[in-house]
């Protein structure tokens, strides 16, 4: 039995520290319940780590947006604004749950947890460092890619059992927009998988030791990276493609019958869809945790810091994007889809091909 738990695809050797913590205080024959055990360490640090990067990368964003307006932005909770959104969640978790009458309970009340609950999901597969990686499955991407189109599942749910004409317009429009622009996500991905030939993260992460994906791969990769991040914009329904929730004409949106903390899981899930699409982005094309010519690959503890440093660098973009550019109209937006972006990708794909077969990658 112990030996079939350690076999387990679970590469992380914090995993397989917390199991054997774990066991030695344990009686002997307690592998099993050693090995739950571990797991629900894991699940409990990663929901910490869900709920912190998604408080303060709401701050992040009320800051970067006062920057761009020439605005001071929260300054008052706590030292330089720092506990301004532990006081909202705070505010939300005592607001009153209100809804529509004649609403279908059921599904109105699962929706938010689609949304949140597949989010969660995929922070499980980042390798965050060598170390710090809690599933190292071998369709890693693939994996990640499936994930997050359950999140509209529960869009579409709230949309609809809202019972709200504007919540469902916003609902339809996500649909159209999530599987219009998942195409270009997934092909922008696979160009970059014809380097690596493996879906699994860890192996994508160790090919890059011989320069980041973004640089071997040169154009094709360069163009494969911009077309990532302006339809990952789009799948996270940000601006400047936030028709779903367009305010001047569905008020809120999908969510507008939410509130209180039904309301904030979605807003909660908005802002880690952001972090997971820039951390996606980081371990494709920008070696994860690998430092520049590995200056501090002697240094294990720096990977987490690089990881999060490219990171927050490519969600300070995605930012600067929505403070940047003006809201599409919704044939604008398709149109940018299907006759431009998802072309272009198709023909990158093929470039990428022939210089991967023609060996004309350039590794240091």
């Amino acid at each position: 039995m112990t030996d079939k738990i350690i076999r387990m695809n679970i590469s992380l050797s914090i995993t397989k520290t917390i199991y054997d913590l774990l066991l030695g205080i344990m009686p002997e024959g307690y592998e099993e319940v050693a090995n739950i055990g571990a797991m629900i360490v894991i699940a409990l640090i990663y929901l910490a780590i869900f709920a912190v990067a998604g408080l303060y990368l709401v701050l992040l964003e009320r800051r970067v947006a006062a920057w761009f307006q020439l605005r001071i932005g929260p300054n008052r909770v706590g030292f330089q604004g720092l506990l301004q959104t532990m006081a909202d969640a705070l505010k939300l978790v005592s607001k009153e749950l209100t809804g529509t009458v004649k609403a279908d309970k059921f599904l109105y009340n699962l929706a938010p947890y689609f949304v949140i609950i597949s989010a969660l999901m995929a922070l499980a597969v980042f390798p965050f460092t060598k170390e710090f990686q809690a599933f190292d499955i071998n369709i890693g991407i693939f994996f990640l890619i499936a994930i997050s189109s359950i999140g509209v599942i529960g869009i579409l749910l709230g949309g609809w059992a809202s019972n709200n004409k504007f919540a469902l317009i916003g609902a339809m429009r996500s649909g159209v927009q999530t599987i219009s622009y998942e195409l270009s996500v997934g092909l922008s991905l696979l160009t970059m998988v014809l380097i690596t030939g493996s879906l699994q993260l860890s192996e994508i992460v160790e090919v890059q030791k011989n320069g980041w994906l973004i640089v071997q791969g040169h154009i094709p990769a360069i163009i494969a990276f911009m077309i990532y991040m302006i339809a990952g914009t789009a799948e996270t329904n940000r601006a400047p493609f936030d028709m779903v929730e367009a305010e001047s004409e569905l008020g809120a949106g999908f969510h507008t019958e939410y509130s209180g903390m039904k309301f904030a899981y979605f807003f909660l899930a908005e802002f880690i869809n952001m972090f997971l699409i820039a951390a996606i982005a980081t371990t494709i094309f920008f070696g994860a945790w690998l430092s520049p010519f590995g200056i501090t690959e002697s240094i294990p503890w720096l990977g987490i810091v690089w990881f999060l440093g490219k990171t927050l660098v490519l969600v300070l973009l995605m930012m600067w994007f929505r403070w940047t550019f003006p809201r599409l109209r919704i044939d604008q937006l398709l149109t940018l889809e299907w006759k431009y972006l998802l072309p272009i990708n198709l023909v990158n794909i093929v470039i990428m091909a022939l210089i991967v077969w023609l060996n004309l990658t350039i590794q240091f």
